[in-house]
């Protein structure tokens, strides 16, 4: 593990604006064409032909998630498990259900508001956390602070839950249509699904834009073909559109009592895309969002919906799988491999998700590093994220393989999401408070009025937890316990290392009255502190009794912004006898190329020549018996996560041939 790893202290993150520096795919390092500015206002406000290329393509990333609920919404809550007959009364109530549920949660919480809480353009509870600690850290309050990082942790680690099994029920439930089509081939359903998951994770080193640009048009054809099924069948029995009328939810509850308060956990199925259409909106900006939702998605959701209630009521035995029943005979096969292609847009939304979701966790220090892709010269946010890739991968073929079937996995499908959702309204309340300054009882209004859903959702996915529910609720503590103990290893970590440093006024002082040998050429040392003597300095003079002609300091410190403009990237600080202090502001959206951000120093006497540069990292083996407070397995969990991160040589684009490696043990 290097000294770089501790990229900074525990409070050094700074409120700044958007960088443009990404790493081409399989290629050297590169500037993108767009200015920063321009690449948020082109995502703010695009027109004409790029509007309608970001809309097409938002379609195939966004909105595969909630555009294939149909698949399974009203079959599970329908399903013998719950003792719903689909009666009039009961269709038109879970009918009203979904229609209010789509409108409240997707449009009014998320499309109105959450999407307004954007951290220069980009979404996720990762970048509405940032959003937070800048007024947190202003306000110096450590406690709440240390509230807002564990519940935006925590919702970050339900969502990497919720981006295994969404993939899994989504294509599970798009392969069932075999079982209607050709009930003898049912028993291929799971070795289908797993094949398709299998290329669907194979392809994503293609990027982000290369595979909403395949997946858009399948999506349009999607909503476009589900809408037509559903207003067929309503226009056989169109007395169905009364179910908009909320009266229907109501009696519902009022028949049911506690078991149409459970129902909700099926009706749910029907917005669980709402988290991640959040997460993605860097990608492709509000405004496409937007349009794609009220011009297509909504119209052919509804028109879906409505259509299976239509056909329940004339044909209560179509229960069984209502989405397919829809269809004629001869169009079974058609639609099976439509649904089949949009399931694998589906899993592609919350896959895309989790990239973004990881960046922004590395860049934030609560992951190691890890190689991160950036797959587009165009757009920010395309990213490739081959570890995590091939994790998702092994955990859904896992849930694949265990579950089975779109029915059990229902059951562990929406906790993850109902509580990220409930950590989301929490986190936008603090920022619409502290940040836009709104008054404190339109805040608890809004708050409390999305609470009512959040927390209904929440409780009816709670009855599912010992039926499959566990599951992401399992991943998600793991992967927290893994987020925490790096954040809080590399605090620990940080302070050992600034007890070993030096003020830096010591030794320039040291250096004067002693003045070592200097060489010609300039030597970078990669350090967390930003204003004491480097430790891997003083162990090369140490050992070395010289030192280069130009000595630079580099820090390197995350902001809570995703991108980093020019001026403020990078600051040169001259300290004297040859010495500079450099310190480098990266956001948390892009990977930060040392050699590139070191060349904008020029101006301020920085001499950064190819082969009169070298580069000083500390590698040091860490042994878990020190004094650091905190348990013995956090440690050896820490230790395993350094050995097991990416090379700071490789993460910041330094050299290989110019890299000095200087080994040390400190006991942690």
């Amino acid at each position: 593990m290097s000294e770089a790893d501790f990229l900074s202290s525990r409070d050094s993150m700074v409120a700044v604006a958007p960088p443009i520096t990404e790493r081409r795919q399989g290629g050297p390092p590169y500037t993108g064409p767009e200015a920063p500015d321009e690449h948020h206002v082109h995502l703010a406000a695009p027109a004409g032909r790029r509007l309608a290329v970001l809309t097409l393509t938002a379609l195939g990333v966004v909105y595969g998630d909630i555009g294939t609920s149909p698949l399974y919404t009203m079959k599970e809550a329908f399903g013998a498990e719950r003792g719903l007959a689909p009666s009039a009364v009961n269709v038109y109530g879970i009918l009203s259900l979904v229609f209010w549920s789509i409108v409240l949660v997707v449009v009014v919480k998320y499309l109105i508001f959450i999407l307004r809480a954007d951290n220069h353009g980009e979404g996720g509870v990762l970048a509405l956390l940032a959003l937070v600690l800048q007024r947190q850290h202003r306000s110096n309050d450590r406690r709440r602070r240390k509230v807002f990082v564990i519940l935006g942790v925590f919702g970050t680690a339900l969502l990497f839950g919720d981006g295994i099994i969404t993939p899994a029920i989504s294509v599970l439930g798009a392969v069932e249509g075999v079982e209607i089509a050709t009930p003898a081939f049912s028993h291929f359903v799971v070795p289908i699904t797993i094949g398709i998951l299998l290329m669907l994770f194979m392809v994503q080193r293609l990027g982000t834009a290369k595979v909403g640009r395949a997946f858009g048009p399948i999506t349009l054809i999607w909503f476009l073909v589900i809408g037509t099924l559903g207003l067929i069948e309503i226009l056989r029995a169109p007395r169905i559109l009364a179910a908009m009328n909320p009266w229907y939810a109501g009696r519902f509850f009022s028949a049911h009592g506690f078991a149409g308060f459970v129902a909700l956990g099926a009706v749910f199925l029907a917005v669980t895309g709402a988290e991640a259409l959040y997460a993605d909106m860097g990608h492709f900006g509000r405004r496409p969002i937007k349009l794609a939702f009220f011009t297509l998605v909504l119209p052919a959701l509804m028109l879906n919906y409505f259509g299976q209630g239509a056909l329940l009521l004339r044909r209560p035995d179509a229960v069984a799988n209502p989405f397919y029943l829809l269809a004629p005979r001869w169009a079974l096969y058609p639609l099976l491999l439509i649904a089949t292609l949009a399931a694998i847009v589906a899993s592609q939304a919350l896959i895309s998700g989790v990239f973004s979701l990881a960046q922004q966790a590395v860049q934030l220090g609560f992951s190691p590093r890890t190689t991160i892709v950036h797959t587009s010269a165009r757009e920010h946010g395309q990213i490739y994220v081959p570890q995590i890739n091939k994790l998702l991968m092994v955990g859904t073929l896992l849930i694949v393989a265990g579950f089975k079937s779109s029915s059990a996995l229902g059951a562990a499908y929406g906790i993850a999401v109902t509580g990220t959702m409930s950590i989301t309204t929490l986190l936008f309340a603090v920022v619409a408070r502290t940040r836009w300054g709104w008054p404190k009882w339109r805040v608890v209004a809004l708050a409390a009025f999305f609470f009512v859903f959040d927390f209904a959702f929440l409780g009816a996915n709670a009855m599912k937890i010992v039926q499959g529910g566990w599951v992401p609720l399992a991943i998600a503590l793991g992967v927290l316990a893994l987020m925490t103990t790096w954040k809080v290893g590399r605090e620990r970590l940080y302070d050992i290392m600034k007890s070993r440093s030096l003020p830096i006024e010591l030794l320039l002082g040291e250096i004067e009255r002693r003045p070592p040998p200097r060489v010609a050429g300039t030597a970078v040392f990669l350090t967390s502190d930003a204003e004491g003597a480097s430790v891997v300095l003083l162990h090369h003079l140490k050992h070395n009794k010289a030192l280069h002609e130009q000595v630079v300091l580099l820090s390197v410190k995350p902001a809570d912004v995703p991108y980093v403009e020019g001026e403020d990237r990078v600051t040169v600080k001259p300290l004297g006898q040859g010495f500079f202090r450099v310190l480098v502001r990266s956001g948390f959206m892009e990977t930060p190329n040392v050699p590139e951000l070191l060349a904008l120093g020029a101006e301020h006497g920085l001499r950064t020549k190819l082969m009169e540069t070298s580069y000083y990292l500390g590698r040091e083996q860490l042994i878990p018996v020190g004094a650091a407070k905190m348990a013995k397995w956090r440690k050896k969990l820490f230790v395993l996560m350094s050995r097991n991160s990416q090379s700071a040589a490789h993460f910041f684009g330094l050299p290989s041939n110019r890299v000095v490696e200087l080994g040390a043990q400190i006991e942690f």
